[in-house]
């Protein structure tokens, strides 16, 4: 019995060191530990407090904190992203707030045509108020008229015929075209579509002048032109457009845009008529430039229409410049053009000087025979 007990009290040493009494020593051990880590913890808020800023920053706008409360980093990103966009959005609206005043500018530029009732009662009563020596010529010359009603498409057709020919000869080529076409209601694009080249030079119109009508037409039934829009189109457009057509040169539009739509603020600065008109109006030495008759008849707007008109009757009434009445006569009725393709200055003189033989009739009806 001793002996047993005593060999149990010699195992139970072993034992009672892992279980009963070394417990209570290590516990002392182990809490100075996690105190030391929980010190450490509280000291060094590397790790644990890193991410609560982070979150905070990125959700620290209201904006993202009501749409996504928990949002991860990409989407804070992205919803910073959404707000950026919106704050730069409202550049836009500024833009467009610049670009309708802008077409604001532009279209007044449209007025009513010359031929609606009133207008050259109104052209007129601004003419005088703004130039006294241009009220000098509408006090001693009629008013004008512009009451021609051609489609645009046959009054351009007619101009490409007419050009770099004199009165008589373009008048005759005209004439035999319509009745090729049958008549000049059968002037259409289609039509002119359908003539061969040799047809139209049969009737006297030249190799160049039958590729100007047909890129007209095609113009037309490709629908970058047409009767409707040339109607409709301010001056600007207007003179772009008809611009790009072969055989149609600034002169060419500015005739057009006057006697066949009754533009009234067109201010034709090559025609030869209107330069000499300006010359002795304001006792120049020389032929004005275009860039100072812009300058010259700039207070004309938006009338210069109508004071182009008085130019060519002031240089038709010059007695001791018979020489440039005739050419104004000439130049005002659509048969000499100064801007036509492949013809230098010093042709264009000689060419007129030659046209000048022709009797000129009054220049009362004005563009009666080309453009109305």
């Amino acid at each position: 019995m001793e002996e047993h007990t005593i060999h149990t009290e010699e195992p139970s040493p072993p034992h009672s060191s892992t279980h009963p009494q070394p417990p209570p020593p290590p516990p002392p051990e182990e809490s100075p530990s996690t105190s030391d880590i929980s010190q450490i913890a509280t000291s060094n808020p590397s790790k644990i407090p890193i991410r609560p800023q982070k979150i905070r920053k990125l959700s620290s706008p209201p904006a993202i904190e009501e749409i996504k409360p928990q949002s991860t980093i990409a989407e804070a990103d992205a919803s910073k992203a959404i707000v950026v966009s919106t704050t730069t959005t409202p550049a836009v609206p500024k833009n467009r707030r610049r670009n309708p005043t802008r077409s604001a500018v532009t279209l007044p530029k449209v007025i009513k045509p010359l031929s609606t009732p009133g207008e050259i009662a109104a052209a007129l009563h601004h003419l005088r108020s703004v130039d006294p020596l241009l009220a000098n010529l509408i006090d001693n010359h009629p008013p004008p008229t512009f009451d021609s009603n051609q489609p645009p498409f046959l009054a351009l057709t007619k101009s490409i015929l007419y050009q770099q020919l004199a009165y008589k000869a373009g008048t005759s080529i005209y004439t035999r075209f319509v009745n090729l076409c049958g008549g000049e209601n059968g002037v259409v694009p289609e039509t002119v579509l359908s003539l061969t080249p040799q047809q139209l030079k049969q009737i006297g119109v030249s190799g160049r002048k039958a590729s100007y009508l047909y890129d007209l037409a095609n113009k037309y039934n490709n629908g970058i032109l047409s009767d409707d829009l040339v109607v409709k189109m301010d001056d600007r457009s207007l003179f772009t457009m008809l611009s790009m057509v072969k055989g149609i040169g600034s002169w060419s539009v500015h005739m057009f845009m006057i006697f066949s739509l009754h533009r009234p603020d067109v201010l034709p600065v090559s025609d030869l008529g209107v330069r000499k008109g300006v010359q002795l109006l304001y006792m120049l030495n020389e032929l004005p430039r275009p860039s100072q008759m812009e300058q010259l008849c700039g207070k004309w707007r938006p009338y210069r229409s109508v004071g182009a008109w008085y130019m060519w009757r002031f240089v038709e009434g010059k007695g001791g410049s018979a020489t440039g009445a005739a050419a104004a006569a000439l130049v005002s009725n659509g048969i000499v053009g100064q801007q036509q393709l492949g013809q230098s200055e010093q042709e264009q003189q000689q060419q007129l000087q030659l046209q000048l033989l022709e009797p000129i009739n009054s220049i009362g009806n004005l563009g009666a025979c080309i453009w109305g």
